[in-house]
C-alpha cells in the first residue's frame, strides 16, 4: 500500500503545499501542528516517514527526533527535518539528533519528493521498489504477480492487497484496525472479523504447495508477516 508520511508543521499553508504534493504522488498524509502531538501520532500511526519542521510549539522538532530514536518501537522510522535554519552547525546537530536528511526552506516539491524516495530507498527500500521479496514470496507489483519458492501464486484483489502491506512491513505485528486502515482504507467501513476472513483466503494461497506458514497469529495483537518462517 501506499507509504505513510507524518507531517509535523505549524504553517498551515506549508502543511496544505506538502499534503497536496505528497497525495498526488501517491502517499498518505497524516499531520501533527506541535511536538506532543507529534509524538501521540508516531505512537498510534508508526508511519512510515516523518516530515519535521524543527521550530515547533511544546517541543522542539529536535527533541521529537531525539525522542522518536530513542524508542526501540519508532527508532527506525525514516526521519527528514525540514527547517529554515539553514547553516552548516544546525543541519550537523539534526542529524547528530538522528534525522536521516535536512532540507532547509524554501525548497521546491521536487526536491523533497526527490531526497524522501532516496531516504526510503536506502532505510525502507520496499516502500520504493516495484519488487518486494520477503524469504521466498516476491511480489511484483507492476505485473501484479505474486511467486512462492518460484510458482505463481494467484490472488484476489484484496488479498493481494493484504499481502503488499504485509512485505512492506516485515516482521511487524499488524492490528486488525492497522489492516483495515492500511488495506481497506479509512473511509470504507469493515468489519475486523473481515480481515481474519482474507488472511484465512491468503493463506491458502500461500501454503497450497508447503506447510510453512509465513503468516503469524499473535494472540491479542493482531499479525505477522515473518520473514524467517517464509525462508530467509
Amino acid at each position: 500500500m501506499h507509504p505513510t508520511v507524518l507531517i509535523v508543521e505549524d504553517e498551515p499553508s506549508l502543511v496544505a503545499l506538502l499534503r497536496y504534493n505528497l497525495e498526488k504522488s501517491g502517499y498518505r498524509v497524516e499531520e501533527a501542528v506541535d511536538g506532543q502531538e507529534a509524538m501521540l501520532k508516531v505512537q498510534e500511526e508508526k508511519p512510515d516517514l516523518v516530515l519535521l519542521d524543527w521550530m515547533l510549539p511544546q517541543m522542539s522538532g529536535l527533541e521529537v527526533c531525539r525522542q522518536i530514536r530513542r524508542n526501540p518501537a519508532t527508532r527506525n522510522i525514516p526521519i527528514i527535518m525540514l527547517t529554515a535554519r539553514g547553516e552548516e552547525g544546525d543541519r550537523v546537530r539534526g542529524l547528530d539528533a538522528g534525522a536521516d536528511d535536512y532540507i532547509a526552506k524554501p525548497f521546491s516539491p521536487g526536491e523533497l519528493l526527490a531526497r524522501m524516495r532516496a531516504v526510503l530507498r536506502r532505510i525502507r527500500p520496499a516502500l520504493a521498489e516495484e519488487m518486494l521479496t520477503c524469504g521466498d514470496i516476491v511480489m511484483d507489483i507492476a505485473a501484479h504477480k505474486v511467486t512462492r519458492q518460484g510458482k505463481e501464486i494467484r490472488l484476489g484483489p484484496t488479498e493481494f492487497r493484504l499481502l503488499r502491506y504485509f512485505m512492506e512491513h516485515p516482521g511487524r505485528v499488524l492490528s486488525r484496525d492497522q489492516l483495515l486502515d492500511g488495506v481497506w482504507g479509512r473511509d470504507v467501513y469493515v468489519e475486523q472479523r473481515t480481515v481474519d476472513v482474507h488472511i484465512r483466503r491468503l493463506r491458502k494461497a500461500l501454503n497450497a504447495e508447503t506447510e510453512d506458514d509465513p503468516i503469524r497469529t499473535v494472540r491479542s495483537a493482531g499479525y505477522s508477516l515473518e520473514v524467517s518462517a517464509s525462508g530467509a
